[in-house]
């Protein structure tokens, strides 16, 4: 059990980076859609809990040490190069969102100039990524436990201390900025989207582990955790849509409310969380084009960090907006993969 608790608790951290922990990228994915948010956030909860399992369930029976041998064996060889190009662009991406949103947590809640947040984290992400897998794996499931804590605290406030109902919120819902036209699509869009982000990581972290079954147990475990965070999340921000959505990280905004304390707590946490995910699109993204823990490794890492943190200058809320639903529609190609890999497997004999 401790060891399924061990990769569903990982498996979390990967996924949940700067924009879900801060409330950014449910505010855009599901409140945004008022009532019907609510169920986007359900059906993209259930797709994690299905590709998350199917994630560490592969990377365990493989054995593979980077995504690229998982990903053409389950794709085959000509769609295998689109989703392996499609991780390799979203690794790197998402890690430099996650820079960013170092920068822009730091700023809103201590008034650090944003490239000072921004600096912080790639260096403590570059000294992690020099420590052995097991070691990083133990380092991003140790956070989520806080985080989960965080965000049912979150919800039990915002929701007892409403002042409007619902349907006086859902007009107000409805007026922030979405790339998506239909709750549906945004559903989909979501899980794809965060699937593509942790596909690389989750496979290397489902081969740490030899037991098929532990391995799959923890993906699920992980995938339904996501799902449960993003429906809680979801309601808290609708309950106080009308006064966070100006905020560039919701959630902090309602903790905030609570007690600066508090606020300064969730911080900590969420910036916890923040290096969890950058942590792992970096690791994954230098894993790879090197061998583990060789002096090209170390090479690797430096060069990506210092690429990472000059193109964190773009700016956090409009990398959220535009990047992710990009690579929720590539990410389309991996989740058809994924549906597909227990059949090709079978038939592969592996």
């Amino acid at each position: 059990m401790f060891r399924v608790l061990k990769i569903g608790s990982a498996f979390v951290g990967i996924i949940v980076g700067a924009g879900f922990a801060s409330g950014q990228e449910i505010l855009q994915y599901f409140t945004s859609f008022g009532h019907i948010g609510t169920v986007a956030a359900i059906v993209s909860g259930l797709l994690f809990a299905y590709l998350g399992m199917t994630l560490t369930k592969i990377g365990s029976r493989l054995q593979t040490l980077s995504h690229k041998e998982a990903i053409y064996i389950i794709s085959g060889r000509y769609l295998g190069v689109i989703v392996d190009a499609i991780l390799i662009f979203t690794l790197f991406g998402v890690g430099v969102v996650m820079v960013a949103g170092a920068g822009s947590l730091l700023n809103q809640q201590f008034g650090l100039p944003v490239f000072v947040g921004s600096l912080i984290m790639i260096v403590l992400v570059m000294a992690t990524m020099l420590m052995q897998v097991n070691k990083v794996i133990g380092v991003i499931g140790s956070i989520t436990p806080l985080l989960i804590i965080a965000v049912i605290v979150a919800a039990v406030y915002a929701l007892s201390t409403m002042d409007t109902s619902f349907a006086e919120l859902n007009p107000i819902a409805k007026e922030q900025e979405s790339e998506f036209s239909h709750w549906l699509v945004a559903a989909i869009n979501y899980a794809s989207f965060n699937i593509a982000v942790g596909a690389g990581m989750s496979i290397v972290m489902g081969a740490a582990e030899k037991d098929e079954r532990i391995a799959t147990l923890g993906g699920l475990l992980g995938g339904l955790m996501i799902g449960f965070l993003i429906i809680l999340s979801h309601l808290a921000i609708f309950s106080k849509v009308d006064v966070v959505a100006a905020y560039d990280m919701p959630l902090l905004k309602i903790v905030d409310e609570i007690g600066p304390g508090l606020g300064i707590v969730f911080s900590l946490v969420l910036f916890g969380m923040i290096f969890n995910t950058a942590v792992s699109m970096f690791y994954g993204f230098v894993a790879r084009f090197t061998v583990l823990e060789s002096r090209s490794f170390v090479i690797g890492t430096v060069v990506t960090g210092i690429l990472g943190f000059i193109a964190s200058f773009v700016g956090f809320t409009d990398l959220v907006a535009k990047f992710y639903s990009l690579i929720g529609y590539l990410g389309v190609f991996l989740i058809l993969a994924l549906i597909y890999a227990p059949f090709k497997l079978k038939k592969l004999g592996k």
